[in-house]
């Protein structure tokens, strides 16, 4: 996957987000895009591989091991930054939008300056307001769900040591062995706490929006008394 690209992408988003929404991009990038690329892939690249069960009985291993861990990690979480990072990008479509429609005016004889166009930050307003806050609205959406999917597909948090399967084609209760349990463990602790953080940001920022706009509509209330 080209993470350069999204990369990319949502920095033009990051020149027109809040403070808030700064904060929150940079976290998503260091914290969980580099670490997802950098190290995710030594820790479960022999995950099968080193899944070892006490038995000789072909196809075991491989139904024991499809049983408890249905999708990779590294997938998984790759899914669920993928989902986190869409909402954004209706961002950027929306401020690419209003571009379009101010060069559009342009050619058609108003007066505006293409150069300060490019540079220009496009304040959160109007409709923008509700394309932004939609956007961190699903992102904590699927922050959430996807923190819950962790919890339901592996049971819990925590990677076990040892696990027992008696699913066909095992002659009977096998033990199988996770490689590495604490490494991974503490990783996938590690990537849902920096999970829940993000959640926090956007929280805040979505507060903050809102709270924001509702001065603004206050203060026009009381200049128009």
């Amino acid at each position: 996957m080209d993470w350069g690209t999204l990369q990319t992408v949502l920095g033009g988003v990051n020149k027109h987000s809040t403070s808030i929404g700064k904060i929150w991009l940079t976290v998503l990038f260091i914290f969980r895009i580099m670490i997802l690329v950098v190290a995710a892939e030594r820790v479960w690249g022999d995950e099968q591989q080193d899944f070892i069960c006490n038995t000789l009985q072909p196809g075991c291993r491989n139904v024991c091991y499809d049983h408890f861990f249905p999708i990779s990690h590294i997938r998984l979480w790759a899914l669920q930054l993928i989902f986190v990072s869409t909402p954004a990008l209706l961002v950027a479509m929306h401020v690419a939008y209003t571009r379009h429609e101010k060069k559009r005016r342009f050619r058609n004889g108003e007066k505006i300056d293409i150069e300060e166009l490019k540079n220009e930050k496009i304040h959160i307003r109007g409709p923008l307001w509700w394309t932004y806050t939609s956007s961190i609205f699903f992102r904590i959406v699927f922050e959430a769900v996807f923190m819950y999917v962790f919890y339901y597909m592996y049971d819990g948090y925590q990677m076990p040591r040892l696990v027992k399967c008696d699913a066909w084609p095992c002659p009977n209760t096998v033990d199988c062995f996770v490689s590495r349990p604490t490494e991974k463990t503490t990783f996938t602790i590690f990537m849902l706490a920096v999970s829940g953080i993000c959640m926090v940001l956007n929280l805040a920022e979505l507060c903050y929006l809102v709270i924001k706009i509702c001065m603004r509509e206050s203060r026009k209330t009381t200049v128009l008394k």
